[in-house]
């Protein structure tokens, strides 16, 4: 039996360790539970309607998304996670005769997107600061930029993002898995109304504490939205099912409980960047919800044999980095109480 040569060839991604009896700070899951919206449209939902297909186009959800984000609802694409409407942009936006780009430290299922659906691309290198260098984008093919940065913390202005609108012939995705948590910058969401190339790509998985129920969305104009649906339709009519749809969209109408442990999660970051600098420690300012540190592999596996898991990438700019996700104030203060007896 031959599978495919790409089956056979290709490198996936890889996701950080699910392990039982450790504290993860290491795949930047929200260690708050979701919106009690959410927990009551859980418990209260039909299970009676299970047996009926769910809506394709989740016209629930994205009218929900529609009034939180300020848009129309026919500006709104939904999806399986924000890992799936990024690979059914990569599809839907880019072509195989012109290459994309992104940068070279970012979101590493980028390259796995561009390699599945034989998307050439070229990577952009940091600047040393590990900064974007947007006068080293072209944006005329197509470009992908996390917003902010994964797994550097960094953010762009977006101001920024409107000048790399104003350059891009194809389509310009930011990715904003982690816009919530930021100080520095703010949503591009704005300027999908005045740029056609722009596409903002969010998810449920971060502050809205719901990685385990698999939701993101897309924010763009209709040519963009209508490009998604047709690759969504010759993929999967159903990618958001009755429960996940009936959760989000009450967690999205739950502003004050949203903007209430985002609050929580930033206050608990600064403390610990504090303290790990009063220790001497080179971290980077943070726009996210995690912590990009000092620290070589070993260190990592010192942490995990304390039963914590941080997160360590073995590639080119980073391996002396450790990407350390926020946690609770207790779940931080053991983390704290553990470098010190480690380092």
């Amino acid at each position: 039996m031959n599978v495919s040569k790409k089956a056979a060839s290709i490198v996936p991604y890889t996701a950080g360790e699910q392990a039982e009896g450790y504290i993860k700070l290491n795949t930047n899951e929200n260690p708050y539970p979701p919106s009690p919206r959410a927990a009551e449209a859980l418990r209260g939902f039909d299970v009676d309607k299970l047996r009926l297909y769910p809506s394709p186009d989740s016209a629930g959800l994205r009218a929900a998304i529609a009034k939180a984000e300020g848009v129309d609802a026919d500006n709104i694409f939904v999806g399986n996670g924000s890992d799936e409407v990024l690979a059914l942009a990569f599809a839907a936006l880019f072509d195989a005769d012109e290459p994309i780009e992104f940068a070279d430290v970012t979101y590493s299922f980028y390259p796995v997107f561009a390699r599945l659906f034989d998307i050439p691309y070229n990577t952009v290198p940091l600047n040393d600061d590990f900064s974007l260098p947007f006068d080293k984008f072209n944006f005329y093919n197509g470009a992908v930029i996390a917003n902010p940065n994964a797994p550097t913390s960094l953010s762009v202005p977006v101001d920024a993002l409107r000048a790399a609108a104003e350059r891009s012939r194809k389509a310009l995705i930011v990715d904003e898995a982690y816009i919530d948590f930021a100080d520095r910058t703010e949503s591009a969401v704005r300027l999908t109304s005045e740029y056609d190339t722009l596409a903002v790509v969010k998810t449920f998985s971060k502050s809205y504490g719901l990685a385990g129920i698999r939701c993101g969305y897309m924010i763009a104009g209709r040519k963009i939205i209508d490009a998604m649906r047709a690759i969504k339709d010759s993929f999967n009519s159903y990618p958001v099912d009755r429960v996940c749809e009936a959760v989000c969209a009450a967690a999205v109408s739950d502003r004050e409980y949203l903007k209430d442990k985002i609050q929580k999660v930033k206050n608990t970051r600064s403390r610990v960047i504090s303290e790990l600098r009063a220790r001497g420690v080179a971290v980077f300012d943070s726009d996210a919800n995690f912590i990009f540190m000092e620290g070589d592999k070993s260190l990592y596996e010192k942490f995990k044999s304390q039963n914590i898991l941080v997160r360590h990438f073995d590639k080119p700019r980073i391996s002396d980095k450790l990407r350390v996700s926020v946690g609770t104030d207790a779940q931080m203060d053991e983390f704290l109480r553990v470098f010190d007896k480690i380092r």
